[in-house]
């Protein structure tokens, strides 16, 4: 009897051991397709490519991430329809605007190829066919800071939007506002930090009124409201706060120069979707529903402490 067990084990162990194998080895055959409206070379990106190189590496799979070089929507619907037809294991996109992609984000499901969204795009993900949505409720984050900012005495504020049409960028100016409950005008600039300065800076020569500015990212439009604010003598006066976060406009936060960043963990938004959908071509398994990255409000408590973090690419 002890001998028929031993020979079981032994039977159970190797087969075990090929099991193994032939995940690892399926593994290695696991494509999968990124697509963003954000370059690799944004420093918010760039964190959420992190997330997708570190997701690749821990489940084995193939990961491309491909963004066009500008924020064009007919560019970007034309990456998923090139992904699409590359036929991958799974398919992860942004989803900024909806009329414009959500066409090829439809052809992708119709062809068998599941599909994740990403950071943008949650109130439309499930009508599109997509799993399930990674990021934050970008309304109710906008909402939650322009009470946040109510509450600190604000009256009169702009919100400074690098994307205005960027439907995900269009919800925090309007959830801002509503939860500001004040004067908020929309300040409409580039990605380009030199304009973005120029404008907040003239923006507030013209209204000695401003006492509050919510940019919504912050390398690209918050550090360069700080500079603003900085230029016309008012830092420490104005209370300025960011989506997102970067090392320096923590380090003002840190220092009281600024007033909060919301994060809403961008390195998860990259790299979870790369592990769901690696599982899913592997075992069939998928979270039940969207899973929310953010947002968390890095007040001056916390900011110092998540500095060397953002400074690394991972918040």
């Amino acid at each position: 009897m002890k001998s028929i067990l031993r020979k079981l084990a032994f039977g159970a162990a190797v087969l075990g051991c090929l099991a193994t194998g032939a995940q690892m080895a399926s593994a290695k055959d696991v494509k999968i397709i990124v697509v963003s409206h954000g370059q690799a070379n944004d420093p918010f990106w760039s964190v959420v490519k992190n997330g997708v190189t570190a997701g690749a590496k821990d489940v084995g799979a193939k990961v491309d991430y491909r963004a066009p070089e500008t924020f064009d929507m007919v560019a970007m619907s034309q990456l998923i329809d090139a992904a699409v037809n590359q036929k991958p294991n799974g398919l992860i996109v942004s989803i900024p605007d909806a009329s414009a992609l959500g066409p090829s984000i439809k052809k992708a499901v119709a062809a068998g190829i599941p599909v994740i969204s990403i950071n943008s795009g949650s109130d439309v993900s499930q009508s599109l066919g997509a799993l399930l949505h990674v990021g934050q409720d970008e309304y109710s984050a906008g909402k939650a800071a322009g009470m946040k900012l109510k509450e600190m005495g604000g009256k009169t504020a702009i919100c400074v939007n690098q994307e205005v049409g960027n439907v995900a960028l269009d919800q925090r100016c309007k959830g801002f506002g509503d939860g500001f409950a004040g004067n908020v005008k929309v300040l409409p600039v580039s990605n380009d930090p030199a304009d973005v300065r120029a404008k907040v800076k003239a923006a507030l020569s013209a209204n000695g009124d401003i006492d509050t500015i919510m940019a919504l990212g912050a390398s690209t439009a918050g550090e360069p409201s700080l500079a603003a604010v900085k230029d016309v003598g008012k830092l420490g006066k104005i209370n300025v706060a960011t989506f997102d976060l970067s090392a320096d406009f923590l380090k003002a936060v840190a220092a009281g120069d600024a007033a909060f960043a919301i994060d809403q963990q961008q390195f998860l938004q990259g790299y979870l979707p790369v592990v769901f959908l690696a599982n899913y071509a592997k075992f069939g398994l998928i979270p039940g529903g969207n899973v929310p990255s953010g947002p968390n409000l890095i007040t001056k408590d916390k900011a110092a402490q998540v500095v060397e973090l953002s400074a690394k690419g991972i918040r």
